[in-house]
């Protein structure tokens, strides 16, 4: 508990070969006769308490040990609770599979699961029809046996789950012929599971009280549905927003003008302003994926325009585009100017020759 303060290691070594000495009837005996003198180093020891080595020893066990022995008698191991105490039955795992605009939306989905019904011929006692389960006789119907067993501090006593009822505190003589004694009946079931709006890939909706039957008058466990998301070809999904992408023509780009916009709700047309660059990004408030929390809360859409540069031309389409460069700057023989000492800016740079020239 104090890594590195060299006090509290020597208490704590003077507190454990305290209870070292005073757990054994003949170090006790020498102790009450000659006192501490009957363990230093001038008796024969090595020092301390006669030089006990704790190097290996259990700290834990040795405070459980004395705090055992001092506050009740000796120590009690447990190795599991009460076992005929009434416990939740196990939860039941199993996943479906959606698409991305069920996630956004909510939907309704059809499971099938192989769980347990209580059997109505023993009506879940797991007895036979006019027979009833008998308390155990090997734990007194406690679901609990305890044994003691000698330790290096003295005797400890253990407790486990009876093995005769297996921690029920109930044996059945007579079992019933329909379920054998486990008082359920195995069979295949259909749930329908309301898969909420908004909801994300690896989330699970959770079926209360239709997993495995409880123990001993328990509570039935539930069902956890963890929920697939399909990827969708456009969008993408980052917490509440939604992203795309959506190819935006040279003219449009240049000029200004409208586009369609593919989104969860629908097609939107957005207009584009003259003079828009490539990898522009633009906002579509209150498109995106409702809050699991709040279903009229939404987050947004995020769409990067591209534009796009036109790979096929025909010959007209080439000279239209050659006139438009000349009125906008002419870049196309913006090299050929410096080459030849052109009136452009800057220096006039040397022609690269190929290696064999």
């Amino acid at each position: 508990m104090n890594p590195g303060d060299a006090e509290a290691e020597k208490k704590f070594k003077e507190a454990s070969e305290a209870y070292a000495v005073l757990s054994d009837p003949d170090k006790r005996r020498q102790y009450d006769q000659f006192g501490h003198a009957a363990f230093d180093g001038g008796a024969g020891g090595t020092g301390g308490f006669g030089g006990f080595d704790f190097g290996g020893a259990d700290f834990g066990d040795i405070f459980g040990d004395i705090f055992g022995d001092f506050f009740g008698g000796g120590r009690t191991r447990s190795s599991g609770r009460a076992s005929n105490a009434p416990m939740k039955g196990s939860n039941i795992r199993t996943s479906v599979r959606i698409t991305f605009e069920e996630a956004v939306f909510g939907c309704e989905k059809e499971i099938e699961l192989n769980t347990k019904d209580e059997c109505k011929t023993c009506h879940g006692t797991g007895a036979k029809p006019g027979t009833s389960p008998e308390t155990c006789s090997k734990c007194g119907g406690k679901g609990q046996v305890v044994f003691t067993q000698q330790s290096f501090f003295g005797m400890v006593r253990n407790v486990q789950a009876c093995p005769d009822c297996q921690g029920t505190g109930k044996v059945i003589k007579e079992k019933c012929s329909d379920c054998h004694g486990s008082g359920y009946i195995p069979m295949r079931k259909r749930f329908a599971v309301d898969i909420p709006a908004g909801i994300d890939n690896g989330q699970c909706k959770r079926l209360t009280g239709q997993g495995e039957p409880g123990v001993n008058g328990g509570p039935r466990g539930d069902v956890l549905v963890e929920v697939i998301v399909g990827r969708h070809p456009i969008f993408q999904r980052q917490e509440y927003n939604i992203y795309s992408t959506v190819p935006v023509s040279f003219a449009v780009a240049a000029l200004g003008g409208e586009v369609v916009i593919d989104t969860v709700d629908g097609k939107v047309i957005y207009d584009v302003k003259a003079g828009t660059q490539t990898d522009t990004r633009v906002r579509l408030k209150g498109k995106g994926v409702p809050s699991l929390r709040n279903k009229d809360m939404r987050g947004d859409h995020y769409v990067t325009l591209v534009v796009q540069v036109p790979d096929k031309l025909s010959h007209e389409a080439k000279e239209l585009l050659r006139k438009f460069d000349e009125e906008s700057g002419d870049s196309l023989n913006a090299a050929k100017r410096l080459t030849n000492g052109g009136d452009d800016k800057g220096p006039t740079p040397k022609k690269k020759k190929g290696i064999f020239k």
